[in-house]
């Protein structure tokens, strides 16, 4: 029963989360207006915002004009649902689940987010950034840290690596890709935006796990880098999704991945 009501309040939450991925990146209030259709404006009923069985009620289009609801909203909340059940599985009703569902809702969103426009809203990153540390401080046992300082200090030291590796691979990318990077006229090797995003992860998954992110983030991104090269002969891509997908990665078998190497 427990599992079943985290897979609800999961698709709930995803639902909200739908709300920050459309609203976040055009500077929209998360709160202002109440859900709305976004072709129509109609405000939306009570009973076309439950999660996925509205989606399927309405046969994926708007109650009022007809127009296509994307595909995006129910697997959001079908995505934001599994995860946190999982979690709850493997933690249990503990501090690391709360502290690890607060980190994969944000990634969710930044996944979705980064996809489409290719940029990492601040407002995620830097918010979770300071959640992560504040989460460490006030419950150590997330850092398996034995007092509040040093938890915190576990902390401050995984979004230091964090988003330090990402600094230094991206600075050393401007430095053998300078020729291409002017070409293109981007920012450089790496958006700033995965800078604080990899210091947010790092913030909830201290040192070790962050740094298991940092270097098992790369193998998610070379087949859908390849595909994207040759289909679209895109010259980049998002890195958000697999940062994301590597620290999920992290949290479910860190522990066990890094045992194998460090014994």
């Amino acid at each position: 029963m427990d599992k079943l009501l985290v897979f609800i309040v999961g698709a709930v939450i995803g639902s909200f989360l739908n709300v920050c991925i459309y609203r976040i990146p055009k500077r929209q209030s998360i709160v202002r207006p109440p859900s709305h259709c976004p072709h129509c404006g109609k405000r939306l009923r009570w009973y076309h915002n439950i999660p996925v069985l509205s989606y399927i009620a309405l046969r994926a289009r708007c109650a009022f004009c007809g127009k296509r609801i994307s595909a995006r909203y129910p697997l959001v909340e079908l995505v934001t649902a599994a995860l946190l059940t999982a979690l709850f599985v493997v933690f249990g009703p503990e501090p690391k689940f709360f502290s690890y569902s607060i980190m994969t809702c944000a990634l969710i969103a930044v996944t979705f987010i980064d996809l489409e426009i290719q940029e990492i809203p601040d407002e995620i990153s830097l918010g979770g950034i300071v959640a992560g540390i504040l989460f460490a401080a006030a419950c150590p046992s997330v850092m398996d840290a034995p007092d509040r300082i040093r938890a915190l200090l576990g902390s401050i030291a995984g979004a230091a690596a964090g988003g330090g590796s990402i600094f230094i691979l991206k600075t050393a990318g401007n430095l053998l890709f300078r020729k291409k990077i002017e070409e293109l006229g981007i920012e450089g090797a790496m958006g700033d935006g995965d800078i604080k995003l990899m210091a947010m992860i790092g913030a909830f998954l201290g040192l070790k796990l962050a740094l298991l992110t940092f270097f098992m983030a790369p193998f998610f991104g070379v087949l859908p880098g390849i595909i994207a090269k040759f289909r679209k002969g895109a010259e980049t891509i998002p890195y958000g999704p697999f940062l994301s997908m590597a620290a999920l990665v992290a949290v479910f078998y860190g522990g066990r991945i890094l045992s194998l190497f460090f014994f």
